[in-house]
């Protein structure tokens, strides 16, 4: 198994490196984890040179090489592995599902669970509905992310979206306290809002009593009247 797409990485991240950024991109993630100190921008244009030298020839390659910057050290690393994930478009099929999954469970903050639930598995499951119901046990899931990703995995569906599963889902977190579940409901009603304001702002008016605040607030953000 080739890893010149890693060393590539590693060595072209090494050398753009910001250690007058790095400390401040740590402190925004509240991590112990180190960073590089790249930004997005540069990172992602140091990721299509690196795949472009060196392409993804199987899917025996696509999870290694994912798995590989996944448990890197540095908390671009990841990045760079859901640049990969994201990237590598041949390969973001349901026998990927078990992949993303994998990735989804051992996130540990919004900066990388918020890319795999919308992007890698809510277009999956945009795509292939049967999944529908190994999502739905994800609402009692002991770890918060997971319970997260119940909400935003519906955040790119637009017209779409399967509104009585999503409806379920709010109901059924909306009394959690955890900010980061209050926060993504009135993140996927604010999104869905953009395709059907009228619907969001009856769902609000129906369930206000049973939504936070924060899930309110965010909800009707970009919504007049």
């Amino acid at each position: 198994m080739s890893h010149l797409l890693i060393e590539t990485l590693r060595q072209a991240m090494s050398e753009a490196a910001d250690p007058a950024k790095a400390p401040s991109m740590q402190a925004y993630m509240k991590t112990d984890q180190p960073f590089y100190g790249v930004m997005a921008a540069p990172r992602r244009a140091l990721f299509r040179a690196a795949l472009k030298a060196h392409p993804i020839r199987s899917r025996e390659e696509y999870e290694e090489n994912v798995r590989n910057l996944w448990g890197g050290t540095y908390r671009e690393e990841m990045y760079l592995a859901l640049d990969l994930a994201e990237g590598a478009k041949v390969y973001r099929d349901l026998a990927s599902w078990p992949l993303y999954v994998e990735l989804m469970r051992t996130a540990t903050n919004w900066d990388t669970l918020d890319w795999i639930a919308a992007i890698l598995l809510g277009d999956l499951l945009r795509h292939h509905r049967e999944k529908e119901t190994e999502v739905r046990l994800w609402v009692d899931d002991a770890n918060l992310w997971v319970r997260r990703t119940t909400l935003l995995i519906h955040l790119k569906h637009k017209h779409e979206t399967n509104l009585p599963m999503l409806s379920a889902a709010i109901l059924h977190l909306a009394p959690e306290k955890e900010f980061f579940i209050r926060k993504a409901i009135g993140w996927v009603l604010r999104e869905y809002a953009k395709t059907d304001p009228d619907w969001v702002r009856a769902f609000v008016d129906d369930h206000r009593e049973q939504l936070s605040g924060l899930s309110v607030r965010e909800a009707l953000k970009n919504l007049k009247g």
